[in-house]
């Protein structure tokens, strides 16, 4: 008896000493350099957030924030390195539907957990792709696309930039819901892709640049892929109110740290980047989606609910894993 209540004692005592620890790493972070891993390549929204999110939060932080291009290996090698930091607030990685939730389809082997290797900070854009047309398809809405499919089982084409990709994906969650039959025709890219709808190579494509291309006339928008409205085009209709009730393809991008990363540090690093993402000129500097702070509790559910969604079209399509 003695021998167990000086165990528990021990036990206790060592609980004490590791929650003081934390407690007070916490309350003294940071106290150098944050670092934000992007698994892209300069330039595009995937570099261009992160490294506003960054220059905002140096001054909330009181420490320079920098970000740090990991490119390669469709994110895996971006995510692998955040997966094996230490868990202490001073790696994040700011990444995507593709690294989150899509991934666990795409690959067999996945060297990381996206659930249990790290810690959910805030979603922090969303932007959904465009169901394009070619002008010469005689469809105006998604409706009549869906009657027009039906007319012609497997002969309308859609593009994307490659299989697995939010495009492929997107196309075929449309085919599952609306129970209709098209053919995917991949290429390298989805800039390629876009150039033969506007050709009139492919009939249709679900692309993220389709609204800028339909104002020369090359296309025609028919709904956006998310399950609202979205604020870069509130005219344009989703493709749930044609009737594909639980058809949503968003596009979206969060910040998330190691697993085991102090609750603490959790909280105030979700906090300070959502007021950045908060600020006006951030919402005016990346008007092409949506800007959608969240709380590390609902990004999480985000990655929890989207995991099995896509592997059900994944299922449906096919669709075999690297």
């Amino acid at each position: 008896m003695i021998r167990s209540g000086v165990v528990a004692a021990v036990a206790m005592l060592t609980l004490t000493v590791v929650a003081t620890v934390t407690a007070a790493h916490a309350q003294s972070y940071p106290t150098r350099v944050v670092r934000i891993v992007s698994p892209y390549a300069p330039g595009g929204l995937g570099d261009l957030l992160p490294r506003a999110i960054a220059a905002g939060l140096t001054p909330l932080l009181g420490q320079q924030v920098i970000v740090e291009n990991r490119p390669g290996a469709t994110t895996i090698i971006a995510m692998q390195v955040v997966a094996k930091s230490p868990a202490d607030g001073y790696t994040l990685i700011f990444t995507s539907v593709s690294s989150l939730a899509i991934n666990v389809s795409t690959f067999k082997n996945l060297p990381y957990d996206p659930i249990k290797d790290f810690a959910p900070l805030t979603l922090c854009f969303t932007t959904p792709l465009y169901l394009v047309v070619h002008p010469s398809i005689p469809a105006r809405s998604v409706k009549e696309l869906i009657a027009l499919a039906k007319s012609r089982p497997g002969m309308l084409t859609f593009a994307s930039g490659g299989n697995g990709t939010t495009n492929h994906l997107a196309g075929e969650l449309f085919k599952s819901l609306a129970r209709v039959d098209m053919r995917h025709v991949p290429y390298k890219s989805a800039g390629p892709a876009m150039i033969d709808v506007m050709a009139g190579h492919v009939d249709l494509m679900f692309g993220g640049a389709g609204l800028a291309d339909s104002q020369t006339g090359k296309v025609r928008v028919l709904a956006v892929t998310s399950a609202s409205r979205t604020a870069a085009a509130p005219q344009l209709p989703t493709v749930q109110e044609a009737g594909l009730t639980g058809y949503d393809a968003t596009l979206w991008f969060g910040m998330l740290a190691p697993a085991g990363t102090p609750a603490a540090i959790v909280n105030r690093l979700s906090r300070d980047i959502n007021d950045v993402l908060g600020q006006a000129a951030m919402r005016q500097r990346f008007s092409t989606g949506d800007i959608t702070p969240s709380t590390p509790e609902a990004f999480a559910a985000l990655i929890q609910r989207e995991i099995p969604k896509w592997r059900k079209v994944f299922a449906a399509a096919k669709i075999a894993a690297e």
